[in-house]
Order: structure tokens, then C-alpha cells, then sequence
């Protein structure tokens, strides 16, 4: 991985433009030739990023990362480098799950007509460029959908679940793609933002799953 902490400025071109004015920024590139731009706040979230593949080219004064499949640009003015510096992180062992997500994700996955009549699974941790989606599946109309499993749902599951919609979306061959954000118990601030980004919500019941109950979660 790569940090560089730069002032500078930031212009995305494509089917949307958008710009941040010169100030100083850490530029995050990645080993999968990911490129994401952050501020000294909004916890994880970037400023602006392009997910691979892209390419970086770097000129006097202006970095362009190029899409490789869309085209989309970011680019990049520097007008000053405070730091540079290049380190090798190894393989990541991955996020683990605790028993009862892990379970979760195992059971709603056996059983995913539990999200409705028709739902077929596509598959268990679909990979993508920035983590696994713990199900991805088709709804009874053929559509995609996007499963993130909780065992308590907070606000950053939604902020995940948000990201891996963005990349998936950018798939010609799943797009357009819903979500869905599951979870034994749903906080009130992660379900407002759930739904103000398009997301339903589900109320998982870890016993109804396992057959002990019949009940079905419950779709907000």
C-alpha cells in the first residue's frame, strides 16, 4: 500500500463530475490498484475513489486515474507532497465473522426463499474489489440483490452494504442492484439511513431460521 499525503485538488469526470477545492489529503493507493482520497474526518469513508481496474499516471503536477472498463477519471492537481511512502501488507486473513453472522449467513443463504417467494441464491461471499458481499441473489423478478448479514445492525453495516452496492452497480451484468440490510436487531439510525439510500430492511429471527419457530423475519 501506498500513502501519499498531498495538497491537493480533485476532479472526478464521468457520468458524474464532482471537485475538491486544494487542501491537504491522504491519497490511499492500494495493491489492487485502487485509488481513494481522504479528509482528517468521516471516519473510513473516502472523499473520492476509483475502484479497480483503473490505472494511475502520474505527470508534473497531475495524477489521472483512468477506469479501465468505464473510462470515468480521477484527476488529480498537486501542487505540494508532504509524504510518500510505500508498504507491503501481505495477505489479509479477512474479517471473521463471529458464530451467530457466520450462522446467519449459512441459513439465510440455505434459505433464501425466506426473503420471498421465487428469490434464487447466486452465491454465498461474492467477491469484489473491496470485500466479499455475504449473499448476492435474485429476487422473484430476476433482479439482483445485495445481502448484508448483522448480527446487530448499525450504522456501518449500512455504510458497507452502501459501498458494495456502488461497485456492484458499475457491473453491467448485475446492474441494476438492490439491497438489503439483515440483522437479528436493527438500530433505529441505521434503519432511517437504510431507507433514505433505497435499502429495505429485515429483522432476522436466528431461531425461525434454524426451524425451531415458523415465524418469517419481517421486511420493513
Amino acid at each position: 500500500m501506498r500513502l501519499v499525503i498531498a495538497r491537493c485538488s480533485v476532479d472526478y469526470v464521468g457520468r458524474l463530475t464532482a471537485h475538491l477545492p486544494m487542501a491537504p489529503r491522504l491519497i490511499l493507493i492500494k495493491a489492487d490498484n485502487s485509488v481513494s482520497i481522504h479528509a482528517d474526518d468521516r471516519a473510513f469513508k473516502p472523499l473520492n475513489w476509483m475502484n479497480p481496474p483503473c490505472k494511475l499516471r502520474e505527470d508534473e503536477g497531475t495524477w489521472t486515474v483512468t477506469h479501465g472498463k468505464t473510462g470515468e477519471k480521477l484527476v488529480l492537481t498537486i501542487e505540494e507532497v508532504l509524504h510518500d511512502s510505500s508498504h507491503e501488507l501481505g495477505i489479509d486473513p479477512g474479517l471473521q465473522k463471529d458464530g451467530v453472522e457466520a450462522h446467519l449467513q449459512e441459513l439465510l443463504a440455505e434459505h433464501i426463499t425466506t426473503l420471498g417467494n421465487g428469490w434464487t441464491l447466486i452465491r454465498r461471499e461474492y467477491m469484489t474489489a473491496i470485500g466479499p458481499v455475504d449473499i448476492l441473489c435474485r429476487d422473484h423478478l430476476g433482479g439482483t440483490v445485495a445481502v448484508e448479514i448483522k448480527r446487530r445492525g448499525e450504522i456501518d453495516g449500512v455504510e458497507q452494504l452502501t459501498r458494495y452496492l456502488e461497485l456492484l452497480n458499475r457491473d453491467p451484468l448485475l446492474a441494476p442492484v438492490k439491497g438489503i440490510f439483515a440483522a437479528q436487531e436493527i438500530k433505529p439510525q441505521a434503519r432511517v439511513l437504510a431507507t433514505d439510500r433505497g435499502i429495505d430492511c429485515v429483522a432476522l429471527d436466528y431461531d425461525a431460521l434454524r426451524g425451531i419457530e415458523p415465524e418469517n423475519p419481517t421486511l420493513f
